[in-house]
């Protein structure tokens, strides 16, 4: 699982996490935006929604993370999606570079 889970923030809080999760798994899925299968997609209800994204491929996570702006339009409402990798993947050992 290492690296291919990833952290995306900038949700829509006011929608049921199904459906938010539904409309992420679709916009991932698009090669457009660096996309592909992906293994499980959670909403998390923290006091900022996010969620983590599991993809079947690292290579898949990391074209993802190389896309610069991820909007995610659900109606008429687009939302700016902050994708990271998620914090439990890092390895502590590693210096990030910036």
């Amino acid at each position: 699982m290492a690296g291919r889970t990833l952290r995306v923030q900038g949700l829509a809080a006011e929608l049921p996490p199904d459906r938010v999760a539904d409309k992420l798994t679709i916009h991932f899925l698009r090669s457009r935006n660096g996309g592909g299968d992906t293994a499980e997609v959670r909403v998390l209800p923290e006091p900022l929604p996010c969620a983590l994204i599991t993809f079947e491929a690292l290579e898949v996570a990391r074209r993802i993370l190389k896309v610069k702006n991820h909007v995610l339009a659900i109606g008429k409402t687009r939302y700016a999606l902050q994708v990271t990798p998620h914090a439990a993947d890092l390895n502590p050992n590693e210096v990030l570079k910036g």
